[in-house]
């Protein structure tokens, strides 16, 4: 990047979590947008980039071929609050207070995220961006933890989790679509709406001297399953022995890929796709009846097995990115955070777990990381009963717990990748490594509140 160096300077105030930091960066004038794609539940090969014969998925495929795709993307949970709670601020989910998923009924909702958390888009905002959300946040339902007092300049989407139905936009009755701080109760199906409302963001930002931050996360691919009719027919029509729970989520990501490819197509009429950085990811493995393909992993959704935590995960940014790379590097959601303040040049001084991988993405070598990557979510229910499951990894090695009321588990990735031979009893001094190192962080994560009253 070229150009005259503005040099900002910020400092905030100590809080609860974060003691004082210091926001310091040297940004240039052409300091790219940022596109931020997330989607709901979309299963680590319900992508064609990966050669899945029964879905074709364009768009998404585009992203990766134009830059680099990463293989061994993990999420930081195998539920939703939790990894957009990474993906924002930088840290595991349970240091910022939503270890399990933020939901409309106080006594089934197992997280509050730390008002003074510090996340992304305020960051950005401090640094001359415009932030927008659009589609879903799922990380509260009333202030201080909604988009518009979290850093967004402006928030056009979903403020809850799922939604009940795709074209009537409700949660247990309750209409949570907002334009900003109003109640809206816009017609058409859900994915169609939040491509159109990017659509129009850039389409204003265009002529904007000021660079924008725009998250787009879809609430799609997540149940229940309802693709238009045109798209089910089509793949249907394509694909002639496909099952039919199948087809429907085959079709609901394909046309979820559609309107990708208008956002980009956007990009491209408004002159401002080659200096957008595009991040595509989605927030944890994929619904396993709603029959997602996980590649060869073990486990779906709300499993500490591969198959609920890795998912695709592909970025680009034209000239700066070399295009058709791919990479095996380890990397968790949370470390997008510290990735984007090093491209940036954005010197940020607050906790941070997150690693920036910003070598990789300039096709430069990296150490591995050495240090252990953790995993976990907080649930109520039978299944749980308000306990937590988890899994650490460190190195090859990975021990998980994937009930509380299992025994752990342990694996060796490398010699073991489909995570079917339980070595737990043949290397007990690893297990107890592994379990030692899995409590401090129970430890550390159980000493930030996570319910409303205890702030």
């Amino acid at each position: 990047m070229k150009g005259p160096v503005l040099r900002i300077n910020f400092c905030a105030v100590a809080f609860l979590l974060l003691p004082a930091m210091l926001f310091a960066g040297d940004l240039q004038e052409d300091h790219p947008n940022i596109l931020l794609i997330l989607t709901d539940d979309q299963g680590y090969h319900d992508i064609s980039y990966y050669g899945t014969e029964d879905i074709q998925t364009p768009n998404i495929d585009q992203i990766a071929s134009s830059g680099i795709r990463f293989d061994n993307f993990y999420a930081n949970s195998p539920v939703c609050s939790p990894t957009r709670a990474a993906l924002l601020s930088g840290r595991y989910q349970d240091f910022v207070g939503v270890p399990g998923v933020i939901r409309t009924h106080p006594d089934n909702s197992w997280g509050y995220l730390h008002p003074q958390a510090t996340l992304m888009p305020s960051v950005l905002q401090d640094h001359g961006y415009h932030t927008a959300l659009i589609g879903k946040w799922h990380l509260g339902l009333a202030p201080p933890n909604i988009p518009n007092e979290r850093g967004f300049d402006y928030f056009h989407g979903w403020l809850g989790d799922m939604m009940d139905d795709y074209w009537s936009h409700r949660r247990h009755g309750i209409n949570y679509m907002r334009l900003n701080r109003k109640t809206i109760d816009p017609e058409g199906h859900a994915t169609d709406l939040f491509t159109d409302w990017s659509i129009d963001y850039i389409n204003d930002r265009a002529n904007k001297e000021v660079p924008f931050f725009l998250f787009l996360s879809y609430n799609a691919p997540h149940f229940p399953v309802q693709p238009p009719k045109e798209w089910l027919e089509k793949v249907k029509e394509r694909e002639s022995d496909i099952d039919q729970t199948r087809a429907e989520l085959v079709a609901f990501i394909e046309h979820m890929d559609a309107g990708i490819g208008q956002v980009l197509q956007a990009l491209k009429d408004t002159g401002q796709y080659e200096n957008t950085i595009i991040i595509f990811t989605s927030d944890n493995g994929g619904h396993g009846p709603s029959m997602a393909d996980n590649g060869p992993a073990r486990g779906a959704k709300q499993s500490m097995y591969e198959g609920g935590l890795r998912v695709p995960a592909a970025i680009t940014w034209p000239n700066h990115i070399k295009s058709g790379t791919s990479t095996d590097r380890v990397a968790l959601t949370m470390d997008i955070f510290p990735t984007l303040f090093d491209l940036l040049g954005i010197r940020y001084e607050g906790p941070l777990e997150g690693k920036s991988f910003l070598p990789t993405l300039l096709g430069k070598k990296q150490p591995e990381r050495d240090e252990p990557l953790y995993f976990s979510r907080r649930e109520g229910g039978t299944r749980y009963g308000g306990l937590t499951i988890q899994a650490v990894r460190m190195g090859d090695w990975k021990l998980l717990q994937n009930s509380p009321f299992s025994s752990p588990e342990l694996y060796n990735l490398q010699e073991d990748p489909m995570e079917k031979n339980n070595l737990i009893g043949e290397y007990p001094k690893k297990y107890r490594e592994l379990n030692s190192i899995m409590m401090n962080f129970i430890q550390k994560g159980g000493a930030v509140p996570w319910q409303k009253s205890s702030y």
